[in-house]
């Protein structure tokens, strides 16, 4: 039986800047699962083009929520050739019912324990419309190959998972609504295995929380540190700095880079949220503890609560050049469908749009309280352009030089990402924004 895999891109013409890419394991998992008889095809959009007429019995597509509206063009184009179209990933999982209006079946969660069932059940015509199992074992090795992952990608890293869940369930995140709330691992030998059959030495780690579980998170520090490899990875910073032992291994083990949620300088948000770090102060100290042990912070913002004041945008970038931060991403608050942010915003009429395409962290989707749309969007991208102006990037390189190769090259890639955002703002004005009035 051939499968193909898909990840679909935005739209057929939409490509994300490859310097800023991170690579995807998903479909690779899946691969690794399906019994060796089966010939396996893997398509990720964003890098090559797909042949709707290639031959094939079975087509399985993972999108997310802004690619989710390609994923069933892709449906549609499959089904109309008379191919049995399988749809998973995190949309489909909050949204089965509207996934199954476009595939024949839909995978909820983890493809862990169901997808073989499935493979199964195809090949005896005997399909069901849903798969799903809800807290799938991860201690069974599953063999991937790697050698295709990082392909016509600027940086070779392979992605590696770790760990499948997230306790702090918060209002604008999904992430529970998908893995839940308890944390499960990988046992630490596998992810060793995975690191030396891959034959690689710069990793990135998948894991919303690399450190979620101290005790797990040391063991695995102290397993690769031997293996003499480079990574980086997603942490909360609150854990890092309350436990010196766990930064001192992780800077050991290889950790160059760690994206880390700051979401917001204000700390009227920062007290609504569930974070151990409420105060402007602890988030510098916090941030130069990190940084003395030689790893790059990226810090991740989120504008748009309803806290948030029009100052927020230069507050934001005056903080982060202050403290040398490496690289940012400036987001707008994105009510996914699932999450507590989605009902509020719905229950209040304030959704501007529910057209999945503008889900995508970037895109003004609802009507802010202090601001109008077209404010939070315009006050994003300008961020956003200060934040990496040249004498940006210089100021803040004085406070980096110990991965200058890696500070200078991400910087370079966000720097051409802007020039591509700010050519989109006027056809978002015409298209969202136009008739809303506040």
């Amino acid at each position: 039986m051939k499968i193909l895999l898909i990840s679909p891109a935005v739209d057929s013409e939409t490509r994300t800047n490859k310097g800023l890419m991170i690579p995807q394991l998903g479909l690779y998992i899946l691969k690794g699962l399906t019994p060796p008889e089966h010939e396996v095809k893997i398509i990720e959009e964003e890098i090559n083009n797909i042949d709707l007429d290639q031959e094939c019995n079975l087509v399985a597509i993972s999108c997310m929520t802004a690619n989710s509206h390609r994923a069933y063009e892709l449906c549609q184009e499959f089904k109309k050739r008379g191919k049995t179209v399988v749809i998973g990933g995190v949309h489909p999982t909050i949204l089965p019912d509207e996934a199954l209006q476009h595939a024949d079946s839909v995978v909820v969660g983890e493809a862990e324990g169901v997808w073989e069932i499935l493979l199964n059940d195809f090949q005896n015509n005997n399909l069901k419309r849903r798969y799903c199992n809800p807290l799938p074992d991860l201690t069974k090795y599953i063999p991937k190959d790697f050698a295709k992952i990082t392909r016509k990608r600027l940086f070779h890293v392979i992605p590696i998972i770790t760990s499948r869940g997230c306790p702090y369930d918060c209002d604008f995140c999904c992430v529970t609504n998908l893995f839940g709330k308890q944390i499960r691992h990988v046992p630490v030998e596998n992810v060793v295995r995975d690191i030396k059959e891959s034959g690689a030495k710069n990793f990135i780690f998948l894991d919303d929380n690399i450190i979620g579980h101290p005790k797990y998170a040391k063991a695995l520090f102290k397993a690769i540190k031997p293996l003499k490899i480079k990574w980086v990875g997603q942490a909360s910073l609150s854990l890092l700095v309350s436990d010196k032992e766990l930064l001192q291994l992780a800077a050991e083990s290889g950790c160059k880079s760690l994206f880390i949620g700051i979401e917001s300088v204000s700390e009227q948000q920062l007290q609504t949220m569930p974070k151990a770090i409420n105060k402007i102060e602890q988030l510098e100290r916090a941030l130069k503890n990190v940084k003395k042990m030689g790893i790059l912070v990226h810090a991740s913002m989120i504008f748009g609560f309803d806290n948030d004041p029009k100052e927020i945008f230069n507050e934001s970038v005056r903080f982060l050049i202050k403290n040398r931060v490496g690289t940012a991403s400036f987001n707008v608050l994105t009510p996914y469908p699932g999450t507590k942010v989605y009902e509020d915003l719905k229950n209040e009429n304030r959704l501007i749009t529910t057209d999945w395409r503008y889900y995508d962290h970037n895109t003004v989707v609802f009507k802010p309280r202090n601001m109008t749309p077209y404010e939070l969007q315009i006050g994003k991208i300008d961020a956003r352009q200060k934040f990496y102006s040249i004498l940006s990037v210089l100021n803040r390189a004085l406070g980096n030089l110990y991965n200058p190769i890696i500070y200078f090259t991400l910087n370079y890639g966000h720097i051409k990402q802007v020039k591509v955002e700010a050519k989109r703002i006027a056809k978002l004005k015409s298209e969202l924004f136009e008739n809303i009035h506040e």
